[in-house]
């Protein structure tokens, strides 16, 4: 009957967001239209406004809805730098572990099939899972800091991993930080700001690549280690 329940609840809140089509007020036009008002409001209900925040971006990251972008923008802007990326990383970790645990313990048969109903499909899902059993807070961490596969995805597929819940949330968690700065700053600077595009510059992404290799080297090091003493014996 719970799980029942659950279901309905994440269907429910999935089928509302689209019925009344609310991604056309997570938008950056949507953003910048309405910053005025924002603001006012926060400056006149700062707590409830970070409460608030907070649980909507918790809610879309669990139901893995689209605008996750202008919500970071949304918290640098009304937060500033530091407090946005405190409360962005919060949001997104917890549901983002929601998320993983939902697919875990509840949609664990959807989720194979859906990724994994081909043989291309069955053979990623098998490296994911490869992955996480033998380094798994590096490996996810490196998927967190190096954006080659979709936020959602990564929550889904690893739900059905071994992982531990408290290694999932410390990679990700540590993994989402340098993202969740870099675009909480730039909503700091919404006037500036056209398109995402102005954000996600080759230099950025090529930062976050950089980090992402930085967490595999402790990888590297170890397997040559291991090499270089089987060698030697």
């Amino acid at each position: 009957m719970g799980k029942l329940l659950v279901l309905g609840l994440f269907a429910l809140g999935v089928g509302g967001f689209f019925y009344f089509d609310v991604g056309q007020y997570v938008s950056l036009s949507a953003l910048k239209e309405n910053k005025d008002a924002l603001v006012a409001y926060t400056n006149a209900h700062s707590i409830a406004t970070v409460i608030f925040y907070i649980l909507i971006y918790t809610v879309q990251t669990a139901l893995s809805l689209p605008g996750a972008t202008i919500m970071t923008l949304t918290g640098g802007f009304l937060f500033g730098s530091l407090l946005g990326t405190i409360y962005v990383n919060i949001a997104a970790t917890s549901g983002a572990t929601i998320a993983f645990l939902s697919a875990r313990y509840l949609f664990r048969d959807f989720v194979e099939r859906k990724f994994g109903g081909t043989a291309s499909a069955g053979d990623r899902i098998q490296s994911f899972q490869m992955g996480f059993e033998k380094n798994g807070f590096q490996y996810l961490l490196t998927l967190r800091l190096i954006p080659l596969f979709p936020f959602f995805l990564v929550n889904l597929v690893a739900g059905i991993t071994k992982i531990r819940v408290a290694t999932y949330v410390g990679a990700t968690a540590l993994g989402i930080l340098p993202a969740s700065f870099v675009y909480s700053n730039a909503g700091t600077q919404l006037g500036k700001i056209n398109t995402i595009k102005d954000i996600a510059s080759p230099e950025v992404l090529v930062a976050f690549v950089l980090l992402g290799l930085l967490a595999v080297v402790p990888i590297i090091y170890q397997r040559f280690k291991k090499s270089s003493e089987a060698k030697e014996s």
